[in-house]
């Protein structure tokens, strides 16, 4: 029995098991290119892998300088863009207290803050005034070392460091993500004495949740890496069997296939935790960078639910009829709340005296999964046990390799990014670059 269960019984009659049964023999062919390593771009499938057969001597060291952070920091500031930071900021926002940034005693670590995701001025600069008298360490996250947004950042934030601690001390604070063999980043590293991690060759960047480039800063946050990596064990084999009925992970995918045949082209990830959020934004990265190519591909979105209800469900209700839903149900809340009796009762609400508002939570869940059903929205549950680490690192095996699964069905490599560098081509020759 996994974690993780997947619950297609919301999906209407739009899912059938005769439909998911003809898609066998392609999931089948699916599941024996993974594993195999005969799929399009199969050097990039280093994470599939990854909960067994992770670098340990790495994984300590991880540890080491994250409790070396914690120690001598009251903030780490993580460089990095999409794949590079989502991931970690993700757990860290999944799995801490809501508040830790305004309370010390509310976090196991230093106040996590981020930097190199965007080309704002103001926002750099306030991140720069943030730090100015603090003591800080920099982890920065980049393959290449060369991606714009954290490499402006990085020369910016490396400058304030050795300003402050000078050249030698800056070295003993900065932390970088970067290729092993080749790039700006590693060059800089070797040349400055920068600790360094390694971001494996064979794992992209919306997949390196579970390598250096997520665990140092989750690990510095105070999180339990050891038990994020059993829960993604965990996932692993669970869904390590090829037969499509038996694995849920599979399941989802040719779920979401059977619906995009049916013109469900917009898949709505939906939380009822606001520590979530993020998470949606993880998973936004994951599925439109993977799947959106040759103007195919289900486009992704996310929402903040009971929020969300009551801006945007309106259209989920009542819109066009292109939407499914992806929700997540946490199981057991890391707090409750019951609510007391009030005797004057002038709000009306007594009605739900002695009820715990996580109960209340779900029943509201339950109602939009109705209404919207209703209203001919699917719905695909996934049943999460509690927002902790194990069950954090299962859920990003298990999109993660649904993703692979549903690119292939889809007839993508669900591992390249042609558009993206179209976007970057652009702006470099705009900017005036050599050579463009």
């Amino acid at each position: 029995m996994g974690m993780l269960k997947l619950d297609l019984t919301h999906a209407g009659d739009l899912v059938s098991e005769q439909e998911l049964e003809s898609l066998k023999p392609q999931v089948d062919s699916v599941h024996y290119n993974l594993h195999k390593d005969n799929g399009p771009e199969n050097e990039h499938t280093g994470w599939l892998d990854l909960p067994n057969n992770y670098d340990k001597e790495e994984f300590e060291k991880i540890k080491e300088c994250a409790s070396k952070i914690r120690s001598d920091s009251e903030i780490l500031v993580l460089v990095g863009v999409g794949g590079s930071y989502l991931g970690a900021r993700a757990a860290i926002d999944a799995l801490s207290h809501s508040f830790s940034h305004l309370d010390k005693s509310k976090r196991n670590g230093p106040w996590i803050i981020y930097a190199g995701n965007s080309m704002s001025s103001t926002y750099l600069s306030e991140v720069m005034e943030i730090i100015e008298n603090r003591d800080i360490s920099l982890n920065v996250v980049s393959k290449s070392g060369s991606t714009t947004e954290p490499a402006l950042a990085f020369r910016m934030l490396r400058t304030h460091m050795e300003e402050k601690y000078g050249e030698r001390g800056a070295a003993e604070r900065i932390y970088t993500t970067t290729d092993t063999n080749h790039g700006a980043l590693k060059k800089l590293s070797d040349r400055k004495g920068y600790t360094a991690f390694d971001i494996p060759s064979n794992i992209g960047g919306r997949y390196s949740v579970l390598t250096a480039a997520g665990l140092l800063p989750i690990a510095t946050a105070g999180i339990d890496i050891d038990s994020m990596m059993k829960g993604a064990r965990q996932a692993f084999a669970d869904y390590s069997t090829p037969d499509l009925f038996s694995n849920d992970c599979y399941l989802y995918a040719a779920a979401r296939n059977v619906l995009y045949k049916k013109s469900k082209t917009t898949e709505i990830l939906v939380n009822y935790e606001p520590n979530l959020h993020y998470f949606g934004e993880w998973w936004k990265q994951l599925y439109g960078e993977s799947e959106g190519k040759g103007q195919n591909g289900i486009f992704p979105a996310s929402v903040n639910f009971t929020t969300d209800l009551h801006s945007i469900g309106q259209y989920i209700q009542d819109g066009i009829r292109n939407i499914f839903e992806t929700v997540l149900c946490v199981e057991t809340p890391k707090k409750n709340l019951n609510i007391e009796t009030d005797e004057e009762d002038l709000d009306g609400l007594n009605f739900l005296s002695d009820k715990s508002l996580d109960y209340i939570n779900k029943t509201a869940m339950i109602s939009a999964i109705k209404a919207h059903v209703d209203g001919g929205t699917p719905n695909l549950i996934v049943e999460v046990p509690a927002l902790d680490a194990a069950s954090f690192g299962s859920l990003v095996y298990f999109f993660e390799k649904a993703c692979a699964v549903s690119g292939y069905l889809f007839g993508v490599n669900p591992f390249d990014q042609p558009g993206v560098e179209k976007f970057k081509n652009n702006m470099f020759r705009l900017l005036g670059k050599p050579g463009y």
